[in-house]
């Protein structure tokens, strides 16, 4: 286990309850939450707040916008791996992160700078490092 993060731990107990430390973006959205765990996001996805709904597309250069930008300080209260292999992040209240799975690309990861904890293979795979040196 390394930083609190084992294979042996669901999603929701890697992220749930990690305050996010910075938001940043460029040819893929990273999300760098306490620990340090970081989310990298190199696919499409949607950010649904309240009052309002955004789409991102890497590929396009993601700028980070007010309501991303807005997650900076605030908490994962939920996270999931959808059935399809998808990511889902609930921050405390201001909104979910989703992002689709990918059937030629690894979409989203997640890991420690000891390296990979947890990636979204292509085709909805979902593969857990035992040691987070992988990746």
């Amino acid at each position: 286990m390394q930083n609190g993060i084992g294979a042996r731990q669901t999603i929701e107990d890697a992220l749930a309850g990690r305050r996010v430390a910075s938001v940043s973006g460029g040819g893929r959205l990273d999300l760098t939450l306490d620990g340090p765990v970081t989310v990298r996001v190199v696919h499409e996805f949607r950010f649904s707040a309240p009052s309002e709904v955004e789409h991102f597309y890497p590929e396009l250069t993601v700028h980070p916008t007010g309501a991303l930008l807005g997650l900076v300080g605030r908490t994962v209260d939920g996270a999931r791996v959808t059935m399809a292999g998808g990511l889902e992040l609930v921050f405390d209240g201001v909104g979910t992160l989703s992002v689709p799975p990918h059937a030629l690309l690894a979409p989203w990861r997640v890991f420690t700078p000891e390296g990979a904890v947890c990636t979204g293979l292509p085709g909805g795979e979902v593969a857990w490092s035992e040691d987070g040196r992988t990746g």
